[in-house]
């Protein structure tokens, strides 16, 4: 078998599902499979699951073991010469798994490869490639000071170049399964939080080259809201203390930067929390993306909205303004919903997605925070 896809699951299931059906049509001509573990969700996941489903592996833990656990369980019993480590909150263009194992084909000293990410507004996540977190460069990320020198991301490539990066994020991370293994795979002391890191640098340490691949688009929407809080933060310190400790000499100015720098983003939160929320902005017109009329009606109906139907070729002519745009997956591609979605970010519009066969829409405004999902199924 050529690949698997190992998808971890905690409790995003219209995400999950649209994942799958992204990925499912991305492996038409290639031998492939695709096996889900799941960290004990407590939503309808396992219920989707198995009647959406029923003939993909799932693997069904009776707690949440983390991410890095959980990933080396689906890994352990795929049978693809390569893996591909995704996110249930995320989907793919129909070419992404053809373009990034060709690029390895090209490229046998590779240790990873990852893709260029984009989050539910259009907008590029710059975690998509990273350099090796140095003491100094994870005080400046904390603190959200931009430093050249001193860069968290790998800016020496541009979104939709290719090439060498140190660190990928595991969103999604293709590798050869031998190789995966032979680093031993997720470092399971990490629970959530730099264990990307990890596995990325210790394919560095055995001679890989890690690439980053800028030709292909990944959607993640971050399901699980990453708001820099006092709890990511410490997360984040308890990710580079690992890391440090497995990989670096004791360093007590790392420890005593990291201390500075939570205290710091504590007491801006502070402010932050008592701020204010800001009014959910309302779009001024909402635009259908679909040749379905009855969904059209369907949907009309449903939310209490006019909406106005566009075609595929007239809504990349741009002056299109502070609107939603909705994309019928079943009418336009994921790689056309992408194109669409970056050409657009910049001019106040927001996005949802109507997976392929489903009734409900999915989408985010923010990368900071959790995706949205509008269920109109019993409508």
């Amino acid at each position: 078998m050529k690949l698997s896809i190992i998808i971890l699951n905690y409790n995003v299931s219209y995400f999950l599902r649209q994942c799958i059906l992204s990925v499912q049509e991305a492996l038409v001509g290639i031998d492939a499979e695709i096996i889900i573990v799941d960290n004990n969700s407590e939503d309808d996941s396992l219920a989707m699951l198995k009647e959406n489903f029923p003939e993909i592996p799932l693997i069904q833990n009776k707690e949440n073991v983390g991410f890095s656990k959980a990933n080396n369980q689906g890994v352990a019993i795929a049978k693809g010469e390569f893996i591909c480590i995704l996110n249930p909150d995320t989907a793919v263009s129909k070419d992404t798994f053809l373009k990034v194992l060709k690029f390895a084909e090209e490229y046998p000293d590779f240790g990873a490869i990852g893709t260029k990410l984009i989050d539910g507004t259009g907008n590029f996540l710059p975690e998509s490639k990273r350099n090796i977190p140095k003491p100094k460069v994870a005080f400046f990320k904390m603190l959200g000071i931009r430093s050249k020198k001193n860069s968290y991301y790998a800016n020496h490539l541009k979104e939709n170049e290719n090439g060498k990066v140190s660190v990928l994020v595991g969103a999604f991370m293709l590798l050869k399964k031998s190789r995966y293994l032979e680093v031993g795979g997720f470092d399971e002391d990490y629970f959530m939080y730099g264990e990307d890191i990890d596995l990325s640098y210790k394919l560095l340490k055995k001679g890989y080259v890690n690439y980053y691949f800028g030709e292909s688009t990944v959607l993640h929407y971050k399901g699980e809201s990453t708001s820099k809080d006092k709890k990511y933060i410490k997360r984040f310190y308890e990710a580079m203390r690992i890391f440090y400790k497995k990989h670096f000499k004791s360093n007590g100015i790392y420890k005593s930067l990291v201390f500075v720098g939570v205290a710091l983003v504590q007491f801006a939160n502070t402010f932050r929390s008592t701020s204010g929320s800001k009014n959910k902005y309302k779009p001024e017109m909402f635009y259908l993306l679909s040749d379905n009329i009855g969904f059209l009606k369907k949907l009309a109906d449903a939310s209490g909205e006019t909406l106005k139907s566009i075609s595929k070729s007239s809504v990349t002519d741009g002056g299109i303004y502070n609107c939603q745009l909705i994309f019928d997956a079943n009418y336009i591609s994921y790689k056309q919903i992408f194109k669409t979605m970056v050409a657009l970010k910049d001019k106040g519009n927001t996005f949802r997605i109507r997976p392929v066969t489903c009734d409900f829409l999915i989408g985010s405004d923010s990368s900071n925070a959790k995706g949205e999902v509008f269920d109109f199924s019993k409508s």
